[in-house]
């Protein structure tokens, strides 16, 4: 039996693919591209933005087409979207996925590790697909719903440390499908013996990740770390990042593991504290992913973010205190309700003062059940997409100037792969600061560089893949 997987959205998906993909080798399938003829598609689904929504269902139809007589398994975010649209809590209800009515089973986020288990007996119990019915499981198991990347030889992997998000944006469902705003720290050891055996396996960069990352200890469960007691641990912004700068200090001594990389950090937890300890660990990529959403404190207010544009500044400005030119990057929201030209103009200043090397930016997206949906001034979505295209132009002029940096420099390029470009071939890979490189193949040869190897590259303009 053949699975193919697909991983839509963040991070913590692809950690949480990873692990279905083992689990279903484990159970005896062979894992193939998502593009080949499968008898299982497991599609990890995304519910961030309403594109994130209709590419979920874009690639339910996908599969299904692929092989009609496949079974396709939804799994994940959105699935928790459909189900909570729905109004049902901790089930799916028979008609949660009316929208996707080629998916053949749903998961929700916290069964997937039921995944291989279940798809192994339904096909024990049917053989292959009929058509007859899609299933979801429950606490007991399956019920029907009538409406019908590996790691190993991979030179990063992502690590899944934190579950759950308890800040509650008004525009965002992810702490509704993720665990409700319940918080989720694994311990220490678990954490670092899937490191160790990522080492083991040639692995030689970590990315550190979690739904909330800074929140990592903040739920005062036994993570073994001194400072992730229940008495100190009830707010991250008081922890000031000590249990995950503990975390990062002994994942600093683990052999063979030679850079380290951090996932998306809250802006409040660069506090100085944090700063001090991070600079302890001297594998820490110097690449911060900061969200900042607005750079207008009118709009941060609308959106319950936390901080003020000028609290973000002072993050930045003390990040560069302890690295040279460290890469900050951020993700920015345009059109959020209320988003006068004025506030959006504010935003654009913002960025290019405080000097980002890069920015995701996201028109806003009306998510059903949130504060943000219900609110007056929706800004149309034409012009959404005229202050996105604005931006993102931006975006790119501020990543051009901060590439140019390098220039003649000698970076630590990590090689991960071949890639056609330009009509050529290149051998690409990333600095610390997360900068993609490529040399042409022959040129890479000449110079004896190759897939996962950390090298030295002095950096010329044709380098650079901006």
């Amino acid at each position: 039996m053949k699975a193919a997987f697909l991983t839509l959205g963040c991070k913590v998906n692809y950690y949480e693919t990873e692990q279905m993909m083992k689990d279903f080798e484990q159970h005896g399938f062979e894992v193939v591209d998502f593009h080949d003829r499968a008898d299982v598609y497991v599609i990890n689904t995304c519910t961030v933005t309403n594109i994130a929504d209709r590419k979920s269902r874009k690639m339910i139809h996908r599969a299904k087409k692929r092989n009609p007589d496949s079974i396709v398994a939804a799994v994940g975010c959105y699935v928790e979207s459909a189900g909570r649209k729905s109004g049902i809590d901790g089930a799916l209800p028979d008609n949660a996925l009316s929208e996707t009515a080629l998916s053949d089973l749903v998961f929700l986020n916290s069964q997937k590790k039921d995944v291989a288990r279940e798809v192994a007996a339904y096909l024990q119990q049917h053989g292959r697909m009929t058509g007859a019915g899609a299933h979801c499981l429950e606490a007991g198991g399956m019920r029907e719903n009538k409406m019908s990347g590996r790691t190993s030889g991979r030179t990063r992997k992502y690590i899944k440390i934190q579950d759950g998000c308890n800040q509650f944006c008004s525009y965002c469902t992810i702490p509704y499908v993720r665990g409700g705003g319940v918080l989720s720290s694994r311990p220490a050891e678990d954490v670092l013996e899937e490191i160790r055996q990522a080492a083991e396996r040639g692995v030689r960069e970590v990315v550190i990740t979690g739904i909330h990352l800074s929140s990592y200890g903040a739920d005062g469960s036994e993570i073994g770390l001194q400072s992730a007691s229940p008495q100190s641990a009830s707010r991250f912004v008081r922890l000031k990042g000590e249990p995950l700068v503990e975390l990062l200090e002994r994942v600093n001594e683990v052999d063979g593991i030679e850079r380290i990389r951090l996932g998306s950090l809250e802006p409040r937890i660069i506090c100085e504290e944090f700063m001090q300890g991070l600079s302890r660990v001297d594998k820490l990529c110097p690449h911060f992913h900061l969200s900042l959403q607005s750079g207008c404190d009118a709009t941060l207010r609308r959106m319950n973010r936390h901080y003020t544009a000028a609290q973000y500044r002072e993050g930045c400005e003390r990040i560069r205190r302890y690295y040279e030119h460290p890469a900050i990057t951020t993700d920015v929201i345009v059109g959020f309700p209320g988003e006068t030209e004025e506030e959006f103009e504010e935003t654009r200043r913002f960025v290019k003062e405080v000097g980002l090397a890069d920015i995701h930016v996201f028109p806003y997206s009306v998510r059903t059940g949130t504060k943000a949906a219900g609110m007056d001034g929706q800004v149309s979505p034409d012009e959404k997409h005229r202050r996105s295209e604005i931006l993102i132009a931006d975006a790119e002029e501020l990543k051009a100037l901060y590439a140019q940096w390098f220039v003649g420099k000698i970076e630590k390029v990590l090689f991960e792969e071949v890639r056609e470009a330009g009509g050529g071939r290149y051998l690409v890979g990333h600095n610390e600061r997360y900068m993609l490189f490529g040399v042409p193949v022959q040129e890479a040869r000449e110079k004896g560089y190759s897939e996962n190897q950390i090298a030295q590259l002095e950096i010329r303009q044709e380098h650079c893949f901006i």
